[in-house]
């Protein structure tokens, strides 16, 4: 009987050391898996992101031609208004490339796709609710809004 005992526990024995072994084998493979995973997700966000980094820095370029000709040379105002408006001509097109677009929103008030930063009041009920002036472009990407347009808008007195 205690030849039988002894035979059952070394048998117990031998399947906890084999429990413990494959637990080891299979924490070995789970740590070598999460990080393959990690340098995957690594290498992933930057080829992701790596096209609108490499357009930021065309654009950083531009900024130091732009920088390099205020400083070397004297430009008439209109140079400078040209070479500006070059500038962010350049912007819009790296937002284009993202399909990033400024959008139309209107000259009357929409809540969806304006924000209100300031009421003028008016006299004239014909401009009520109506955009007096835009403070920031808005921007989309496809469908999705990604800042509304920070306005100025009249609201007519009552009378």
């Amino acid at each position: 009987m205690a030849d039988d005992t002894a035979a059952q526990l070394a048998d117990i024995k031998k399947v906890l050391e084999d429990r413990l072994a494959n637990d080891a084998v299979r924490e070995k493979a789970f740590e070598a898996l999460y990080e393959e995973l990690r340098q995957y997700k690594e290498d992933w966000l930057f080829q992701a992101e790596k096209p609108l980094i490499l357009d930021l820095l065309l654009f950083h370029d531009s900024l130091q031609w732009f920088q390099e000709s205020l400083v070397k040379q004297e430009m008439s105002a209109d140079v400078i208004a040209d070479s500006f408006q070059y500038l962010v001509d350049e912007f819009l097109e790296t937002l284009y490339r993202r399909d990033v677009i400024p959008i139309d929103a209107g000259e009357t008030f929409d809540r969806k796709l304006h924000k209100v930063v300031k009421v003028e009041d008016t006299d004239d009920q014909n401009l009520d609710q109506r955009v007096a002036q835009v403070l920031k472009r808005g921007f989309a990407r496809g469908e999705r809004l990604l800042r509304p347009e920070e306005v100025v808008i009249n609201r007519a007195r009552k009378k």
